[in-house]
């Protein structure tokens, strides 16, 4: 089944104000419950999945905030996601990234984004679309409010992994799905340029099977994530069908496919961890699949080779 997705907000800024970083912290993401939740039968259940689901962001990266998610149940689809946005320009998003940088796929990733006015996708437009969680993990400041909102379609999902309908989809996947793109997570393809943004951050990172950046709605086209042009980590959903953003659809299920598959428990895992470290989060400890980045070891990787 494939998931709805929503991104809503407003631009709460076009640049960013960098601060001296703070004193190690982890990142915290804090929930509220909307009444679809609280007064839900199994209602203790779903939060103490969401909650665990939560744990592991809040014990992975080491970012000192706090990001502020509304979680609700809905009645269609399986999950969607809301996301207030921030408009920093490219170029002051390319050079908080660099203050920011802490792990080998960081500093691969910087290396492979152009330092110039505009964004390297589009070539024209100066500034971009970035998730609000995403913005203040590397020192941007944001006007108050939630950072976003995920919705959970509990009635067809398997609410905990004591026992598993193989008809239904793990909420605890279908939960970190959509807490991803609340962090950031996602692509901006068929998106409204809104003033001079036109590209998200992920969206840096997409390629074509020659190595040249790929922003198209072709669904004759494959993209894929890569922080080089060459290594390829997972490919994206080009599909029209679900997200820009998302992966493909995976034999052995990934986070971030555009469609759940039931009856089978998954985790975050190497590609989805990546994604948000590159984008502006630190991984912490760092998964030694990041290590090998750029040293040809990542085993999700397929090295692509010139004019072969």
């Amino acid at each position: 089944m494939v998931r709805m997705r929503l991104f809503a907000g407003v631009a709460a800024g076009s640049f960013f104000v960098l601060a001296a970083a703070p004193a190690h912290a982890n990142l915290v993401i804090n929930p509220t419950w909307d009444s679809t939740i609280t007064s839900d039968p199994n209602g203790a259940t779903v939060m103490a999945t969401i909650n665990s689901a939560i744990g592991f962001y809040n014990s992975t990266f080491s970012d000192n905030i706090v990001v502020e998610i509304t979680f609700k149940e809905m009645a269609t689809g399986l999950g969607a996601s809301t996301t207030g946005i921030f408009r920093p320009t490219y170029n002051s998003y390319r050079l908080a990234l660099e203050a920011d940088a802490s792990t080998p796929a960081d500093a691969l990733a910087i290396s492979h984004l152009p330092n110039q006015v505009n964004d390297p996708v589009t070539g024209i437009h100066a500034s971009m679309v970035l998730a609000r969680a995403n913005a203040r993990a590397l020192g941007g400041t944001t006007s108050p409010g939630t950072d976003g909102s995920v919705m959970l379609n509990t009635s067809i999902c398997n609410l905990d992994r004591t026992s598993t309908n193989p008809a239904k989809y793990d909420l605890y996947a279908v939960t970190c799905h959509e807490i991803d793109e609340v962090l950031g997570m996602g692509s901006w393809i068929n998106g409204p340029l809104i003033g001079d943004a036109a590209v998200r951050a992920m969206d840096l990172f997409r390629y074509d099977a020659s190595g040249n950046r790929s922003f198209t709605n072709n669904t004759s086209a494959h993209a894929y994530f890569s922080l080089d042009g060459t290594n390829d980590i997972v490919e994206f959903n080009q599909s029209g069908a679900g997200d820009w953003g998302d992966w493909v659809h995976h034999a052995t299920p990934q986070v971030q496919d555009f469609s759940g598959t039931p009856g089978v428990p998954y985790n975050m895992g190497p590609s989805e961890i990546t994604a948000l470290d590159v984008i502006g989060y630190n991984a912490v400890p760092e998964p030694t699949t990041l290590a090998a980045l750029g040293l040809g070891a990542m085993a999700l990787m397929r090295r692509r080779k010139r004019g072969a």
